[in-house]
């Protein structure tokens, strides 16, 4: 592969900075060839073993107006003994991204690639020198740099991420200021530095190869360090790498600002792969400059049978008290209801359904149920990414009064669902050892109906009359025969 210099192959081009410097929010759009244009500030889809959830490919183009998806190369990466190379990487498209023919993604679909999930699951192996571990079908395995960039000149995304040494925290919540990816260890943190500022050369290099391809547009890693930790990473990408890249993908949004020292980097556009746990962290990242956002908590609300229903700017009519910022659409009030989720959203599921029947799909386990909230839930984080875009477009900009009454209106949390999630399909997996299953199991059995024979064989014991014989034990009556004669139930022969 050949590397170039940005030019007409990816394209930011930022239509308005909330300051000069380019430090704080700003509009833009983001062009890639062959994809539809990404007006920024914007969100991405999140991909689960290749599938946006719920969604299949004809309802993202129908039912959506999603600009992108980022997929992890370890949800393909099924190596045994038997099998040694991942079906993905044997595809064989002439006309069409090896990757997305193989996902069946929509043409329009900017696919972003990186090596792991976001939130990715953290390895109980760890990272090694040359390589990093990732969670497969299969288990944990390794992928090492050049494995990586055999992978991306195979499958040919429209964004590549490279290698990053990332360390996960197992914890599920997250206290203000902590990020899923943060490291107490400084000597953790400095060798993440180190190994990342090693593979990033390493990667340029196997792209050079020069077979005549050309490497796709590459967001070089920020990671979720200090800024004095990272600074000689950061010169490094200033000084050696600035205009072979197109943008930065930043793991810890907190590191913006010091960007301000680092000219060369500013106009590159900005992927967001921190921990996002509800709107109101969106609108802080946009207030520091992300341009492009992952929204995990995006498809996990779906799951759990929540219609979003917060708006940006909020509504005047929102007054009262705070506000929730979703519905849970197993509340028994919506089994009669026939209004849509949310008045006024111009949904398919608002516009062709109502509550009750949503609520009933839930109830009976169907699969269009979590469709269609997820077809809801994708349009309400779509107008609320224009709402943010048209507040910073505005004479003068409204985005900061408009954030400021959202954080005053709406509920700091996202709510819990109180029903059963969907059957495990092929997108989801176990987080991590020992988890339990996400539902639990429909049947049991139950002690006092039990087969004593099959009991007797589990336990190892020898089964004698009756049971052994597969015959049912037979009743022995509590009264005499003379009683049984007098109430009907047995007559006395002579």
């Amino acid at each position: 592969m050949v590397t170039s210099e940005r030019d007409e192959r990816a394209m930011f081009k930022i239509l308005k900075a909330a300051v000069s410097d380019g430090v704080g929010a700003r509009v833009g759009t983001l062009s890639l060839p062959k994809r539809r244009p990404i007006d920024t500030p914007n969100f991405i889809g999140l991909t689960a073993r290749g599938a946006i959830p719920h969604l299949t490919p004809d309802n993202i183009s129908q039912r959506s107006e999603l600009g992108g998806a980022y997929f992890a190369l370890e949800d393909f990466m099924e190596i045994t003994r038997k099998k040694t190379s991942p079906p993905l990487l044997e595809m064989k498209s002439d006309d069409i991204e090896p990757l997305h023919a193989f996902t069946a993604t929509p043409s329009h679909i900017v696919t972003v690639l990186g090596a792991r999930r976001h939130p990715a699951i953290n390895s109980p192996v760890g990272n090694a020198k040359d390589s990093i571990s990732i969670f497969t079908s299969v288990g944990f395995q390794k992928l090492t740099n050049e494995a990586y960039c055999r992978s991306v000149d195979a499958v040919r995304p429209d964004v590549v991420i490279p290698l990053a040494d990332m360390t996960y925290s197992q914890a599920r919540n997250f206290t203000e200021g902590k990020r899923r990816t943060n490291v107490a260890s400084s000597k953790r943190q400095l060798r993440m530095v180190e190994r990342t500022g090693d593979w990033l050369p390493e990667f340029f290099e196997a792209s050079e190869d020069g077979q005549g391809k050309t490497t796709p547009p590459i967001f070089a890693p920020l990671l979720p360090v200090p800024y004095s930790t990272q600074w000689e990473y950061i010169n490094q990408l200033e000084q050696d790498f600035a205009t072979k890249l197109l943008g930065l993908a930043v793991y810890d949004a907190d590191i913006l600002p010091d960007l301000s020292n680092h000219s060369p980097l500013m106009p590159l556009p900005r992927l967001s792969l921190d921990y996002i746990a509800t709107p109101q962290e969106i609108l802080r990242q946009v207030h520091l400059g992300i341009d492009v956002f992952t929204v995990p908590f995006l498809n996990s609300i779906s799951d759990a049978g929540i219609a979003l229903s917060f708006t940006f700017p909020p509504s005047s009519e929102l007054s009262g008290g705070i506000k929730p910022l979703g519905i849970n659409m197993w509340s028994p009030e919506h089994e009669t209801a026939v209004a849509p989720l949310i008045e006024g959203c111009k949904c398919y599921a608002c516009t062709k359904h109502h509550r009750a029947f949503l609520h009933h799909l839930l109830n009976a386990k169907e699969m269009l149920g979590w469709t269609l909230l997820q077809v809801h839930n994708y349009q309400v984080i779509s107008d609320f990414f224009a709402g943010i875009r048209a507040s910073l477009r505005a004479e003068p900009p409204t985005f900061e009064k408009y954030s400021d009454e959202f954080n005053r209106v709406y509920d700091s949390e996202l709510p819990a669902g109180t029903g059963t999630r969907p059957r495990a399909r092929g997108y989801h997996f176990k987080s991590q050892g020992g988890d339990d299953k996400i539902n639990p199991p429909a049947w049991e059995h139950y002690a006092a109906e039990s087969d004593p024979a099959l009991a007797g064989e589990m336990a190892g014991l020898v089964v004698t009359g009756p049971a052994a014989e597969g015959k049912e034990t037979p009743l022995v009556p509590d009264t005499d025969a003379a009683e049984l004669d007098k109430k009907g139930f047995a007559e006395i022969s002579n």
